[in-house]
């Protein structure tokens, strides 16, 4: 029996009214009575066996009229498609919010600098930079890379692209001090227009240093100026470091990341971080190991996991150790360092086992701690000894994803956990829950739980949607995400069990950067267990029966893995 059914004969849930995209078509959610035929546009669709629809249809840049219609019903939507190209001016001149860089720049004395503008095309661009003049040449081609969720529906191929009017340059600056705004200049016909740019130019000089204290308890660094970078370890709080560059409200720390000012600030008075480390030290209590080694002032780190090594870079770190105390540790086979570089040391945990349970870093004033977490106690046959944090997602105000009848993602994520808990608790593990009731939930507050708990594993509870591009009729099954490599082989072994138990569709594993895979203190998972949106899949989905199935079989599941 389904547990939410079309409470009229004609409904559609997406796209809203008067609904924008840049994508090139767009679906239509919804459902009708079974007998008889929809419409949309007078062009009959196909229906699921319970009425339920989801054709794509194309999208002409401006505005896009449907009708939606079934028997003498009809529901009227308009569709705006944007694009995205800045178009150039049909006079001398520059297109409007062109001129890049569009913010302050701070670099160092020597480095490329590129500049960028849409102007009229065929004119002579050009750049004044201090004492230099930089042209700026059409480029009237360009390959444009598609966002990062083009590979959820399988579109994510760079493609040429026309770019009429567009026009780069960069060069090398010695010249230090504030050079000021660049003067963008376009000549045409023999008429120059000229145009500040929006951001300054700094050039640091070479001893002058700003050091930067971290204040977020987890300072989230980059590859880039800005969030569509992709992450890299985080610092922990107090790290110091050396600012080498700047770009709006990013700081770019002397060992190549980037982080957001908000989350530094500045030393007076501080030197550029360097430090000495002699002797490193463990200790082991109930559950964990913790490393400790010994600095001058909180330094810069990396980690890199692989499948039976922990790997830390300390970096602006030489090395004078002669000691390291590692006893038979029940997590640690050995300990191996490497000064790889004059002022970076890599040290490499062989551990006993392929598996991985959480680490944590933090520093206690110049001391690094590092945290590596044992594996649980397992008694055969029993979960006891396991503890599980279970995250029912969205709630509240956030729905998440939509199914043809209305019935929304965060009532059916609920229901799941809940039926997941009472399963695994059924087996002997001790559960915690994100929420319980349909509330609002950050995922701040979300992460914050496994961080303070630190699970023996950390599940999210998801269903699944797609952007406007994607195609909603034919894309089903299960997916599985995580991000760090302790968390790879528990989505793997997830993923083909319930697969291959379930008989289900296979939507794949995918390594992704979200907020409740990114805790490191356990193995954490995100699990779309099949696609809201699809007409035949939510059949599946909304059906009560199925959805205790699916939660015995999820039990079964993780109890399999811990014990294999």
């Amino acid at each position: 029996m389904l547990m939410a059914e079309a409470q009229q004969p004609l409904l559609v849930v997406y796209p809203p009214p008067n609904y924008q995209t840049s994508a090139s078509q767009i679906f239509f959610i919804g459902t009708a009575a079974p007998e008889g035929q929809v419409f949309i546009n007078n062009q009959p669709i196909q229906r699921s066996q319970a009425g339920h629809f989801a054709p794509s249809f194309p999208l002409q840049v401006g505005e896009n009229l449907f009708t939606v219609r079934y028997k003498n019903q009809k529901i009227n939507l308009k569709v705006k498609r944007v694009s995205q190209e800045i178009q150039p001016p049909t006079g001398a001149g520059f297109a409007a919010n062109s001129l890049m860089p569009s913010e302050d720049l701070v670099r160092l004395p020597d480095e490329l600098i590129c500049f960028e503008a849409i102007a009229t095309p065929g004119a002579t661009v050009s750049v004044n930079l201090g004492r230099q003049t930089i042209p700026l040449l059409p480029q009237p081609q360009t390959v444009k890379l598609p966002e990062n969720s083009a590979v959820l529906t399988a579109t994510n191929q760079p493609l040429t692209v026309s770019t009429l009017g567009k026009y780069q340059g960069c060069a090398k600056v010695s010249e230090t001090g504030n050079l000021g705004y660049p003067l963008f200049k376009v000549n045409l016909n023999n008429q120059t227009i000229s145009q500040p740019g929006k951001g300054q130019i700094i050039i640091l000089a070479p001893n002058q240093f700003e050091v930067i204290e971290v204040t977020a308890n987890s300072g989230v660094t980059r590859t880039g100026p800005g969030t569509n970078y992709s992450r890299l370890t985080p610092l922990p709080k107090g790290t110091r470091a050396t600012v080498t560059g700047k770009q709006g409200d990013w700081l770019r720390l002397d060992y190549g990341a980037w982080i957001l000012k908000a989350e530094t600030q500045v030393l007076s008075n501080a030197v550029p971080p360097q430090s000495m480390i002699r002797s490193i030290n463990s200790r082991t209590f109930s559950g964990a190991t913790e490393i400790v080694f010994p600095l001058q002032t909180p330094i810069p780190i990396s980690v890199k996991q692989e499948d039976d090594k922990f790997i830390l870079t300390l970096y602006h770190t030489t090395a004078q150790t002669d000691t390291i105390f590692i006893d038979n540790d029940p997590l640690i086979k050995r300990v191996d360092w490497q000064q790889v570089s004059p002022d970076k040391i890599e040290y490499t945990f062989l551990l006993k086992s392929p598996q991985q349970w959480g680490y944590d870093l933090r520093y206690e004033g110049t001391n690094l701690i590092l945290t590596l977490r044992h594996p649980p106690k397992l008694s055969r046959g029993s979960l006891e000894g396991v503890t599980i944090l279970l995250d029912a997602g969205h709630g509240g105000q956030e729905s998440g994803a939509t199914g043809p009848t209305g019935y929304q993602e965060k009532e059916v994520n609920l229901r799941v956990t809940k039926l997941l808990e009472q399963q695994l608790k059924q087996r002997g593990a001790k559960v915690y829950l994100t929420r319980e009731t349909d509330q609002d939930v950050s995922l701040n507050e979300r992460v914050a739980q496994i961080n303070q708990l630190k699970p023996t594993l950390s599940i999210s509870i998801h269903y699944n949607a797609l952007p406007d591009e994607g195609d909603a009729v034919n894309t089903a099954g299960v997916g599985v995400f995580w991000y760090h490599p302790q968390a790879h082989d528990l989505s793997v072994f997830l993923h083909d069990y319930l697969v291959n138990q379930l008989h289900r569709p296979s939507y794949g594993v995918f390594w992704n950067n979200l907020a409740l895979t990114r805790p490191s203190a356990a193995p954490s998972i995100l699990l779309e267990l099949g696609f809201l949106i699809n007409p035949n899949e939510f059949e599946w989905i909304s059906n009560a029966q199925e959805q205790e199935k699916l939660a015995k079989t999820l039990a079964e599941g993780i109890a399999a893995w811990l014990q294999h």
